[in-house]
């Protein structure tokens, strides 16, 4: 009998926890699934933009903050898979070394997919104006939320040939 009467009062002391989340979580507990998805696209849009202004200035260093600064990252490419944050700086710092190589780039055509509250999915196109004449192409990011914000764990990139002016 006693022990009847300790489930009687532990089952809902252990579900009291849960039933009051929603109201001591009351920043979340408002917004609803497509706020949170919402909210993940701008966070997600945050990044790029971050990204696309700091390689505007000629700040590698900073554009890279928008990866996962790990081991674990991986590029992928026309000259093969890079992995790792620092050979992903190596091979931005090589590919372009002077401001001027760099050009200005635009992000365009985002695409987010949430793939669950800590995971997404972005697909779009990149476009670089320079000198040595315009370049551009797709890519495929997923990324992923971390204490720090969401950061690129994997980037597939591909160049795809910039029409020549006036061409459909």
């Amino acid at each position: 009998m006693r022990a009847f009467a300790l489930k009687l009062l532990v089952g809902p002391a252990l579900l009291l926890p849960l039933l009051l989340w929603p109201l001591l979580n009351s920043g979340r507990a408002s917004a609803g699934p497509a706020d949170d998805a919402a909210q993940q696209s701008a966070r997600i849009r945050a990044v790029l933009t971050d990204q696309q202004d700091a390689w505007n200035r000629g700040d590698i260093d900073a554009f890279l903050v928008g990866y996962w600064n790990s081991d674990a990252t991986a590029f992928a490419g026309a000259q093969g898979i890079v992995r790792g944050w620092q050979g992903l700086r190596e091979r931005y710092r090589k590919g372009y070394p002077d401001r001027r190589a760099m050009g200005t780039l635009t992000f365009s055509d985002l695409e987010i997919t949430p793939l669950c509250a800590d995971a997404a999915l972005v697909l779009g196109r990149w476009h670089l104006e320079r000198e040595a004449g315009p370049v551009g192409g797709v890519f495929t990011l997923v990324l992923r939320r971390f204490p720090e914000g969401w950061r690129i764990i994997a980037d597939h990139t591909s160049a795809v040939p910039v029409p020549a002016a006036g061409t459909p």
